[in-house]
Order: structure tokens, then sequence, then C-alpha cells
């Protein structure tokens, strides 16, 4: 069982920036595609970004690409996601994911081990 932590959410003005970690229990994290994913208040979860295992390749959703940027640290079993430019609308519960010997791209499908329990990242205008 991995177990995902994660942290770095807030309360920002539009156009302000932050930084979300996740930190995972499991020992073998080079084999997890780790992922972020988002939920609105009223809306689905929606898939933010993803990362390959060794972190050579990633995949964003429309709606973060140029302001989102996913990374990892396989030595400290962590994976970020920096946010730029945030508008009200990233408003949301963030949640990290992962998917054993998996892909950026099948985690932008949806396919998903893992869950976190979720960070809030309120934006205001």
């Amino acid at each position: 069982q991995v177990q995902l932590a994660e942290s770095g959410g807030g309360s920002v003005q539009a156009g302000a920036s932050l930084r979300l970690s996740c930190i995972a229990s499991e020992g073998t994290f080079s084999k997890f595609a780790m992922g972020w994913f988002r939920q609105a208040p009223g809306k689905e979860r929606e898939f933010v970004a993803a990362i390959s295992m060794r972190g050579w390749s990633t995949s964003y959703a429309d709606s973060v690409k140029g302001r989102f940027t996913i990374s990892r640290d396989n030595a400290k079993n962590t994976v970020y996601l920096q946010m730029n430019s945030l508008k009200p609308e990233d408003t949301a519960i963030y949640y990290c994911a992962a998917e054993y010997l998996s892909s950026a791209a099948q985690m932008a499908a949806g396919n998903i081990d893992y869950w976190g329990q979720g960070t809030q990242v309120t934006v205001s205008s």
C-alpha cells in the first residue's frame, strides 16, 4: 500500500504562485508514474499533470499548459507541482496520484492506483 501526502496548498491572489509537494511512502517510488488531479466544488475530478517514472516525459491539461510544471525527485520520493500565474478557476482540492509501472499519458487517461488526501488551493481575484 502506497501512502501519498500532499502539502503546499493555501490561499493566494490571482497571479501568484504556489508549489505543491507530494511525498510517497513507497520505497520503489521510481517505479510509479506520478500525477496531479484537482476537483473544484460541484465539478468532477480532472487531470492536471503527470510525469513518467524517470521524469523523462510529462503531460498537462490544456488549461494549465505554460503555467504549471510537474517535476519529481526520486531520491526524495517526492513529486512537485509548480503553479504560476494562478487564476480563480484554479481553485480546487489538488490530489496527488500514483500509478505503478505506468506512463504520463496513461495517468492522463485516469488510470490511478493510489490517491493522496488532497490539499486545498484557493485563488481569489
